[in-house]
């Protein structure tokens, strides 16, 4: 059976506010089928808050970039601190 989209997010706000089991048997559908649409609504979700526009990925990348940078200088510099130290221990 076909639902409409309206019938489909009435169905889920009831089961957030009841309970996917109490909803099913109240609007008279099948378990999975409401415990379907739930995992899809939060797959969606999921996926809508990874998505960024290309400015902030941009950003993001620059971002990234710069702190990769700086990270790079911390490994260098206790790079040298330990060739230091090592030296220092075989005298």
């Amino acid at each position: 059976m076909k639902y409409s989209k309206e019938f489909k997010e009435e169905a889920l706000k009831l089961s957030d506010e009841i309970g996917v089991k109490k909803a099913a048997q109240q609007l008279g559908i099948q378990y999975y089928t409401l415990s379907d649409w739930r995992s899809k609504r939060n797959a969606d979700a999921k996926a809508k808050k990874f998505q960024m526009t290309d400015d902030e990925a941009k950003l993001r990348i620059t971002e990234l970039e710069r702190k990769n940078a700086e990270l790079r200088k911390a490994n260098d510099i206790l790079k040298d601190a330990l060739g230091f130290f090592a030296k220092d221990r075989k005298k």
